[in-house]
């Protein structure tokens, strides 16, 4: 199914801006179908206003649905439904005398013309089944009164309204979960009993309906806490902005929609009310600091481990400055070498709040260690890495990270002759998110003939081991093109986990 974006780019001859308005529409209407139990279709333009096409549908959480198959991507033609044709030619709200029938429904339609800027963009039409039809509550009338000030706001071309936090966002407050009407000095002219209770759960005593809810929120506020300084301006309903209210007992998340109103036509709008939406997110938060403070744990505990190993690294340096022997002495650099990469890997981790590594950044680094190794090396020989790794969990960057420091740094040490000059390339080819292919390869004297896979070395015995066991892989060794050694590696690779701290 084509998205809205989609059908207003391909289908329309909306311009950019009159699309991105209609796209703002979309990302808050949910409100208005909630507060309306209602079905909203949004009906735009197309072939020079010949017909129209349905780019977008929206169903309630309140109350019964109409259309129980998407209709996204119909197609009206002029003169089917008269009523869509006279709210966009004539800029006004329609609002059909007789339901019509729908699957064995009564159906009440209304039709909005949608403004921005003076001039209609689209059609909004408002389908309410009528099948349920009762004597109202005092909810339900509240909530459709409301529907019926944010639906004249749209004819009005002042809604949606720029700034608005739409969208699903981490514990934003929904018409379910809690609605307050203000008037235009902050004062409560309704509550609905979700609001109210959660209200009561922060610490209120009493009821809302003709309190300040500026002045009720002030005496709930926890002091000891830091307080949002945007919490006045939506308490007091003059700013389409999102806040949290932290009191000692419970945490309320606000969403405040300014409500206008143009006296006349031309007119600017001015702010008449505004409505609430609250939600209780104190579990929520709770939940939240504590994945914080474990993160916040686990980045300790790689610091930590990162500088135990760079301290034992460094312990490896100075006992190998002291040995004579050559042997003793390359035997403990190595050790240092390896060491160091693992201390690399622990490094990045502690930077993020992610179990994953940047590879790339981390082989870079691993891989002037290796041209460290040998100076004399590291001046004639160039490294040469071609391709992207990405993102990799931790349990295969460090492995990955030793075997990969170990093939080039053997290829530098021992793949040339003295005074040799050439290039060791790695190459690495990421094939999906579980299957990883590296090729290390250099242009030197190649391989010797009495050389085999897991007997010629430490080194190589370390790699072999590594490959195996850690990375679920295998690995070859052959000839390269250019004459010299070339290892093709295949790993299997862990497929990472989405973060738990995302918004």
């Amino acid at each position: 199914m084509p998205s809205t974006t989609d059908l207003l780019r391909d289908r329309t001859d909306l311009s950019a801006s009159d699309a991105e308005w209609l796209r703002l529409l979309v990302g808050d209407w949910q409100l208005l179908s909630d507060l309306s139990f209602a079905d909203l279709v949004l009906w735009a333009p197309a072939d020079s206003g010949r017909r129209f096409v349905a780019v977008a549908h929206c169903r309630p959480t309140t109350g019964p649905t109409v259309h129980y198959d998407d209709v996204v991507g119909a197609v009206l033609e002029r003169g089917r439904r008269p009523q869509v044709d006279a709210s966009f030619d004539e800029a006004r709200t329609i609002r059909g005398r007789e339901p019509e029938w729908d699957e064995d429904a009564a159906v009440r339609e209304e039709t909005i013309p949608v403004v921005r800027d003076g001039r209609v963009l689209a059609v909004l039409a408002r389908h309410t089944n009528l099948a349920a039809s009762r004597t109202p509550s005092r909810l339900e009338l509240s909530y459709v009164k409301c529907a019926d000030d944010l639906a004249r706001m749209v004819a009005s071309g002042d809604f949606p309204q720029a700034g608005a936090p739409t969208g699903s966002r981490r514990g934003a407050p929904r018409v379910g979960d809690g609605l307050i009407r203000l008037d235009g000095e902050g004062t409560v002219t309704y509550a609905s009993p979700n609001a109210l209770s959660a209200f009561h759960r922060a610490g209120l005593i009493g009821d809302l309906v003709g309190a300040n809810l500026a002045e009720v929120s002030s005496s709930l506020v926890a002091t000891h806490l830091p307080v949002d300084e945007s919490l006045p301006l939506v308490v007091m309903g003059r700013a389409p902005w999102r806040t949290d209210l932290e009191t000692d007992a419970a945490t309320l998340s606000m969403r405040a929609i300014p409500l206008t109103r143009r006296e006349e036509a031309g007119a600017a709008p001015a702010r008449v009310g505004a409505l609430l939406l609250v939600r209780d997110v104190s579990e929520l938060r709770r939940r939240e600091r504590e994945l914080m403070t474990k993160d916040a744990t686990i980045r300790e505990v790689h610091h930590r481990v990162k500088n135990n190993l760079q301290t034992v690294a460094a312990l490896l340096r100075l006992q190998a400055r002291r040995i004579r022997s050559d042997e003793g002495r390359a035997a403990l650099q190595e050790a240092m070498r390896r060491v160091a990469t693992i201390a690399l890997v622990h490094e990045t981790l502690a930077q993020g709040v992610d179990e994953a590594v940047d590879f790339d950044q981390v082989l870079d680094r691993c891989l002037l260690l290796a041209a460290e190794v040998a100076t004399a090396s590291s001046e004639r020989i160039r490294i040469d890495r071609q391709g992207r790794f990405g993102a990799l969990r931790q349990e295969d960057a460090t492995p990955l990270a030793l075997v990969l420091t170990e093939l080039v740094t053997n290829a530098v040490e021992h793949g040339y002759r003295p005074g040799e000059t050439g290039t060791v390339q790695l190459r690495v080819d990421r094939q999906d998110d579980e299957r990883l292919v590296v090729t290390v390869s250099d242009d030197g004297m190649g391989l010797p003939e009495d050389f085999a896979v897991g007997r010629s070395g430490l080194g190589t015995q370390i790699v072999h081991s590594l490959v195996a066991g850690e990375l679920r892989g295998r690995m070859d060794f052959g000839a390269s093109a250019q004459g010299g050694t070339e290892v093709v590696l295949e790993a299997r690779i862990r497929t990472l986990r989405r973060s738990t701290t995302g918004g």
